[in-house]
């Protein structure tokens, strides 16, 4: 039985790239950087010769997001952009300005689906995407 979330994980292009992202534009930090080569890796990932570089990010406390980048096997492209197809997957967080957050992301080279909506009295959202299309949502408690 599972006790807590451990991370999310998002494969990226360029793991360089995709930090700066995350660290400066959405304000995460970076909490452990790491290399898997070897039979473990390989066994875990379900690909010989696996060769994976990582970071972790997060924020004060609760899980975090691993950013991979495959050395070996090289990431292939994503088949389709669509949101409602079987392990479509996003991240969500949290903010204090919605608006403020979705131009932060928008101007640090993310992409949009829809500017922030009404969800009801107390909450309003939007989804975009990480510049790699890692479908981001942003949700502001009113």
């Amino acid at each position: 039985m599972a006790t807590s979330i451990n991370h999310t994980g998002f494969v990226v292009s360029d793991l360089e790239a995709s930090v700066a992202f995350y660290r400066d534009v959405v304000g995460m930090k970076i909490v452990r950087e790491f290399e898997r080569t070897g039979t473990p890796i390989a066994q875990v990932v379900g690909y010989e010769g696996a060769h994976l570089k990582g970071v972790h990010l997060g924020f004060e406390t609760g899980p975090t997001l691993e950013l991979i980048f495959y050395v070996v096997p090289p990431a292939g492209q994503r088949p389709t952009e669509e949101r409602s197809v079987l392990g479509g997957t996003h991240l969500a967080f949290t903010v204090d300005d919605i608006d403020e957050a979705y131009q932060n992301i928008i101007g640090g080279g993310g992409h949009t689906l829809n500017p922030p909506v009404d969800l009801s009295a107390d909450r309003r959202a939007c989804y975009l995407q990480d510049p790699d299309g890692n479908w981001l949502e942003l949700i502001e408690m009113l």
